[in-house]
């Protein structure tokens, strides 16, 4: 295969650290005690970075670190100051999610490689477009990018592709999850994900009753992504990172994964031998998928009965008897090996098998609870595997080989050359050369002293010795000399990228200039924007209370964008979070001939922002999806022509301040509607109806209405268009009371959402743009609350608690 592929491994701890290097990853990537989105793995303190980086570039091996979060205003200063020690210990390149800590890295550190990561939903080629224009040298694509549209960003762009080959899997699209958010105030995109899609969920009808077979299923746990067998597509495709996931998993599991993807890349997948698959799936699995790229869909895309380890299936009890298990093996299992039993009541039950037992013969073990006649037996760990994967990195396994010269001549100090790829370093011992009176110096001797490399990473090739007949030299300068030309050695090495220096004065008067306090001058506007999702809720509209409307429908798109202008108010078309090519194509035929009946467009993905900002000349608003968290990422948008903003909904109102405080962009807020908590290209009624492809389900509406009832008892809504399924808050955000307080934060529109709505809607309408202009007073909208509690229950959000 390609030479030029990089496998690029996970590294959650410096064992980890040890097992993927050793066992062939060209590069690593890791994240610090802060500001990356894996909190729960150990990560790195800065001492044990910079020992990475050694360890690392020593052996030819890149570091990539996670500064992969939204980052808030108060921390920017703090994380510009970290990635300037990133900078200086020489990383080889920074992982981002944040648009505004991009943009201040460029400006700091020009030559500091930065990837955009998977959590900026970058799956188009115009989104690919915006990253490489403003500085990216790499983008990490969504998960479930095609691998046609791979191709077609691959060759319509320069920028460097990195996909997720392996690994644990998000159900939801990196980067728009707010379900952890809202649920328990712990973020996917601050590192906090809770993962409740994990966890045991029932599929509702419409009337809210459970859907028969469907109570309690992992319906949200996709497989582990396996796609040992397709990397030569994914190569082709134009991938050069193919990146394993796995920062929480222990180092043999890292070992295991790497040795065997490094053995597909060098040698092919075809000789890869049963073995080498079955340790893969054994060091662990929740069942494998090739994933979404490859069209895997429904059933074969999700493991629905658990969200666990499975581990490989070793036998079956042909007997149980009141006191004892017997199991007929299919493999062989060891003392120490992990076994889990499948319970007459469908839960594991998992034990260590106390002794060896060998493939076709039965092993007779102490029942460890409610186990049937035919129930399946799982090894879910292997000894033999786990000391075999720990012994890989336990020993320096990479040696590269060095050129030496030494001139050992009688009246001068010995000299000794190193050269390797192109640099040499020399170190002069102390004192002259002796002439022997008793015992001379050896070629052989020489030779021996100079070879003791073992605890390096070189080995000696060529040796030049220029040694005087009768010269004498203590063995000890010999060593010396050799310690010291490697250490030289080793400093250049580790210095991979050359940097030049950072000039500390310069450093601290460019930081005062961009995070000094603003202060601007907020003057609220006090208006009421209205998004609604088909032309029903928008017939429901009086148009006379709002100040803009967005449209998320094309049927009898023009006639009611020109209904909206003739009353005076700003219209929108507002876009999907996600979009692929053909999607932003026809999206585009559609705009093409009503451009001059409209205002503007509203996006939520950067391909979006791009593609139209190429196209039309319209106002374009920067949705949700965006992910807006900082000042610094909202005057990004500002300065590239973004005429208005909508902030994350995982601010708080003292965030939302300091942001506006900071900025003077034109800044909107969701103030009322059930807020999306996923977006998903799985389609959770597949798995009822059996779809074994995402073509079928792409125009399907029969999960609109349907929802998901977690282990609470709360059903979360959802519905399917164009292919992607959204699934909605539990119950809406309702903050009519507390308007004023969003208004003084500094924010110049509020927004309603209707998504699912299908009554109510001119009401809430009302009360909302009345009480924004002074219409109704304070007692009023308090009455209109309690009366729509009545009906529903509400959240105000993070409005007033934020997220951790």
């Amino acid at each position: 295969m390609n030479n030029n592929i990089e496998l690029l491994a996970p590294v959650g701890s410096m064992e980890s650290l040890y097992a993927a290097i050793q066992n062939g990853a060209n590069a690593v990537y890791l994240g610090g005690k802060l500001f990356n989105a894996r909190q729960y793995a150990s990560n790195f303190d800065f001492d044990e970075l910079k020992e990475a980086v050694d360890y690392a570039h020593l052996r030819d091996v890149k570091v990539y670190i996670t500064a992969n979060i939204l980052v808030d205003n108060s921390e920017m200063e703090n994380v510009i100051d970290y990635i300037k020690f990133l900078y200086e210990i020489d990383v080889d390149g920074i992982i981002v999610q944040d648009l505004g800590l991009a943009n201040l890295i460029r400006e700091f550190f020009p030559s500091l490689d930065v990837h955009g990561s998977t959590q900026m939903t970058i799956n188009n080629l115009p989104g690919a477009e915006f990253v490489y224009d403003m500085g990216f040298t790499r983008v990490v694509l969504a998960r479930e990018t095609p691998i046609d549209e791979i191709k077609y960003i691959h060759n319509n762009t320069p920028i460097e592709l990195e996909a997720f080959i392996h690994g644990a899997l998000c159900v939801c699209y990196s980067g728009q999850c707010l379900m952890s958010s809202l649920i328990g105030g712990r973020s996917g995109n601050r590192g906090k994900c809770a993962q409740p899609c994990r966890m045991p969920s029932s599929l509702t009808d419409k009337n809210g009753d459970t859907i028969r077979d469907w109570n309690k299923k992992h319906i949200l746990s996709p497989r582990d992504l396996n796609t040992l067998e397709n990397l030569e597509e994914i190569i082709e495709s134009g991938i050069i990172s193919l990146k394993i996931e796995g920062r929480m998993k222990r180092p043999e599991y890292v070992a295991t994964v790497v040795k065997n993807y490094r053995k597909a890349l060098d040698e092919g997948t075809k000789n890869l031998k049963p073995e080498d698959k079955k340790d893969v799936e054994q060091i662990f699995n929740r069942g494998f998928t090739k994933g979404l790229t490859f069209g895997d869909f429904g059933r074969d895309f999700i493991t629905i009965e658990r969200p666990d380890n499975r581990g490989i299936l070793v036998g079956k009890v042909t007997r149980a008897d009141k006191y004892n298990v017997f199991i007929l093996l299919e493999e062989d299992v060891n003392e120490g090996d992990g076994l889990e039993f499948v319970t007459g009541n469908g839960e594991y039950k998992g034990i260590k098998a106390p002794f060896y037992g060998k493939k076709g013969t039965t092993m007779k073990l102490e029942k460890p609870g409610y186990i049937l006649n035919d129930s399946l037996v799982y090894k879910t760990s292997s000894i033999n595997l786990l000391n075999s994967a720990k012994a890989s990195y336990q020993q320096e396994k990479i040696k590269r080989p060095i050129d030496m010269e030494i001139n050992i001549n009688i009246g001068d100090n010995p000299k000794l050359m190193i050269m390797y790829r192109g640099n040499m370093v020399t170190a002069l011992g102390e004192g002259k050369v002796e002439k022997s009176e008793r015992i001379s110096l050896t070629k052989e001797k020489v030779i021996e002293q100079l070879s003791k490399l073992g605890d390096t990473t070189y080995i000696l090739n060529n040796i030049n010795i220029n040694l005087d007949e009768g010269a004498y030299l203590p063995v000890s300068i010999l060593n010396l000399l050799r310690r010291e030309t490697i250490e030289k050695l080793d400093r250049i090495v580790e210095n991979i990228n050359h940097r030049k220096p950072i000039d500390e004065k310069e450093y601290n008067i460019k930081k005062k200039s961009y995070f000094k306090y603003q202060g601007k001058n907020m003057k609220p506007d006090n208006k009421i924007s209205v998004r609604v999702n088909d032309i029903e809720q928008f017939n429901d509209l009086d148009l006379e209370k709002l100040d803009r409307v967005y449209l998320g429908f094309y049927d009898g798109l023009e006639k009611a964008a020109n209904k909206v202008l003739n009353q005076g108010k700003e219209v929108y078309i507002w876009t999907d979070k996600i979009l692929y090519q053909k999607d932003l194509d026809k999206l585009g035929e559609l705009i093409s001939p009503i451009k001059k009946n409209i205002n503007g467009i509203s996006v939520s993905n950067l391909g979006s922002l791009k593609y139209m900002q190429d196209r039309f000349d319209l106002n374009i608003h920067g949705d949700i999806g965006l992910n807006i968290f900082n000042s610094y990422s909202l005057e990004y948008l500002k300065n590239i022509g973004l005429g208005s903003v909508t902030l994350s909904p995982e601010l708080n109102l003292n965030q939302i301040k300091k942001i506006n405080e900071h900025s003077d962009a034109f800044t909107e807020t969701i103030v009322y509607g059930y807020l999306p908590v996923m977006v998903t290209k799985h389609c959770p009624m597949s798995l009822v109806k059996g779809c074994k492809n995402d073509k079928a389900c792409g125009s399907c509406q029969y999960a609109n209405g349907y929802g998901l009832k977690d282990r609470m008892n709360i059903t979360f809504k959802m519905d399917r268009r164009d292919g992607f399924t959204n699934i909605y808050n539990s119950v809406p955000l309702m903050v009519l009371d507390t308007l004023k307080q969003i208004y003084n934060s500094g924010v110049s529109m509020a927004r309603l959402d209707f998504t699912m709505e299908t009554k109510n809607i001119r009401n809430i309408q009302r009360a909302f743009y009345d009480y924004s202009k002074g219409i109704i007073d304070d007692n009023s909208a308090r009455e209109f609350i309690e009366s729509f509690r009545e009906d529903t229950s509400i959240t105000n959000g993070h409005y007033f608690r934020g997220i951790i």
